[in-house]
């Protein structure tokens, strides 16, 4: 295909697709003022909070504007090329239309390695400022960090947590909804600490529970051995960098839907920024079919809803054990590459 008309395609697509990138910008952005606009009049916080706030959550909504832009460019841009007989005046000139699409696959290999800096290493590091953002402007310290549903079961005995909130230092523990079972003895109680240095756990006037006798409260704390180690607790997926989401994959306390969430998010960071480059060629195929440009439009509308239909689908099946963590990440990328495939072999 000559350079020329290489040229003139991609700075048409790429000049629809700065306006497409403005456009979903915006309207992300005000979709996130909208929703915490009642919180901002509430708490009259300072610009500068405010600011701070809506600079953390700025690369997760990048992360969607750099995908959604993708279609819109090229199904407008391919559009307005039909509708104008530019692509009659190129099959004329004895040129493959699949020709035209190609090349649209190198500008996006530039956002793709964009995209994969920004989700690996601004996403998470935005999202955990946002929560820290809040809570300042809403002039509340921070939730020291929990982990539920702690369990612990060496020879002969069982440890039960419900939730384990670390203190600041990391010396200690609050417990609730307790369980230790040792021996024939099984003790309960709602409330609990847990002593990192003396490696023991306190319950709070707990039940006590023997073989033979009816259950007796305790009118004292009970304190009982505890070998186990205090670990931090798990930050959430989507929060964590890359570094830390392979070292918590390794933790030997982490439940099976924690380690196939874990390992969604880090299959899911080099999955999501191939898909600019796929919608290129998905896009680009379908433009080829498009005549005018309400059709156009239309397309963008189903192509950016069926993608997001099946992206926000994927997380739960992957927690749930219904598809493998990795296959997930990538399922919605192989359906819209299997689309331009589909749509490419009918071009041929």
């Amino acid at each position: 295909m000559p350079r020329l008309l290489t040229r003139f395609v991609l700075s048409e697509v790429l000049r629809w697709y700065a306006a497409g990138l403005a456009l979903f910008l915006s309207l992300l952005m005000t979709d996130a003022l909208s929703s915490t606009v009642a919180q901002l009049l509430t708490y009259h916080p300072p610009l500068w909070k405010a600011a701070a706030a809506f600079g953390a959550i700025l690369p997760s909504i990048l992360s969607k504007a750099l995908v959604a832009a993708v279609p819109f460019a090229i199904l407008l841009a391919f559009s307005r090329m039909q509708r104008d007989n530019e692509f009659k005046a190129i099959l004329a000139a004895g040129i493959r239309p699949l020709n035209l699409v190609w090349p649209l696959a190198l500008p996006f290999a530039v956002v793709a390695a964009f995209a994969f800096w920004n989700e690996g290493t601004l996403v998470p590091a935005g999202l955990k400022n946002w929560d820290k953002a809040w809570y300042e402007i809403y002039d509340q310290p921070m939730l020291p960090p929990t982990q539920e549903q702690y369990t612990f079961a060496p020879p002969g005995a069982l440890y039960y947590a419900g939730r384990v909130q670390t203190t600041p230092d990391g010396a200690s523990a609050n417990l609730t909804g307790v369980l230790v079972q040792r021996g024939d003895e099984t003790l309960t109680a709602s409330q609990g600490t847990w002593d990192t240095r003396a490696h023991t756990w306190t319950l709070q006037t707990p039940w006590v529970t023997r073989p033979g006798q009816p259950p007796r409260q305790s009118t004292q704390p009970v304190t009982v051995p505890q070998a186990d180690t205090l670990r931090p607790p798990l930050e959430e997926a989507r929060k964590t960098s890359n570094a830390e989401l392979r070292a918590s994959l390794s933790r030997p306390d982490l439940q099976p839907s924690q380690r196939r969430d874990y390992a969604f998010q880090l299959a899911r960071r080099v999955a999501d920024p191939f898909t600019p480059l796929v919608f290129a060629l998905a896009a680009g195929a379908l433009g080829l079919l498009i005549r005018n440009r309400a059709a156009a439009f239309a397309a963008v509308v189903v192509f950016i809803v069926a993608f997001y239909a099946l992206w926000i689908t994927v997380p739960n099946l992957a927690k749930a054990g219904a598809f493998e963590p990795t296959l997930a990440a990538w399922l919605p990328n192989l359906a819209f590459l299997l689309l331009a495939g589909v749509l490419a072999w009918r071009l041929r």
